[in-house]
């Protein structure tokens, strides 16, 4: 009956010993806790760039820019915080549409460019797109916006209270809440 106490009495001191060692010992530092769990982005810089775009060995269009910011996060994304301008190009790559923006987000695996402030899109016709936001889908050909955008062309201005879509070359655009005046013949229909 005696060892059956004496091993109970050095068990609980033993456990409580142990205890103490682990309370006194475990001390963690939250900013060194962040820094080892926290995401890493990398991120490539590029200056004066010129990318040339193509499909199916045909150039599609050629952007330029000042400064490239590419980020590899969850969605690979290429930024251009200062600028960009986009010549698009026809199947006999000839210049159709051309595009400035101070800022743009290029979504690689979405295809997909958002553009905005002081977007301008402009054809060779001398047709101009304007919006302050405007997202380009380099697969449809299109861009679109959610946003207030106008259209100017020979005899015609309509703008889009609450947005548009648009083929790339402009020759098909469907307003949203369209407002604006349009030249009309002696037939009644619009020219």
């Amino acid at each position: 009956m005696i060892n059956f106490f004496f091993y109970k009495k050095l068990f609980y001191t033993a456990a409580l010993f142990t205890g103490c060692c682990f309370v006194c010992s475990c001390e963690n530092d939250v900013k060194v806790i962040d820094d080892m769990t926290k995401k890493v982005v990398m991120r490539e810089e590029a200056v004066n760039v010129e990318s040339m775009l193509s499909q199916e060995g045909k150039l599609k269009a050629i952007l330029k820019a000042p400064l490239m910011l590419r980020v590899f996060a969850d969605t690979i994304y290429a930024e251009f915080p200062k600028s960009l301008h986009c010549d698009f190009y026809n199947e006999s790559t000839q210049i159709e549409t051309w595009l400035d923006s101070k800022y743009g987000k290029y979504f690689e695996t979405l295809g997909k460019v958002y553009l905005r402030d002081s977007v301008i899109v402009i054809t060779t016709k001398g047709d101009t797109l304007k919006s302050p936001d405007l997202w380009w889908d380099q697969n449809k050909k299109m861009f679109y916006t959610d946003k207030y955008a106008t259209y100017h062309s020979p005899g015609k201005q309509v703008s889009g209270t609450i947005g548009l879509e648009a083929t790339q070359d402009l020759t098909s655009i469907i307003f949203k809440q369209p407002i604006g005046t349009i030249q009309v013949s002696e037939s009644g229909f619009p020219q």
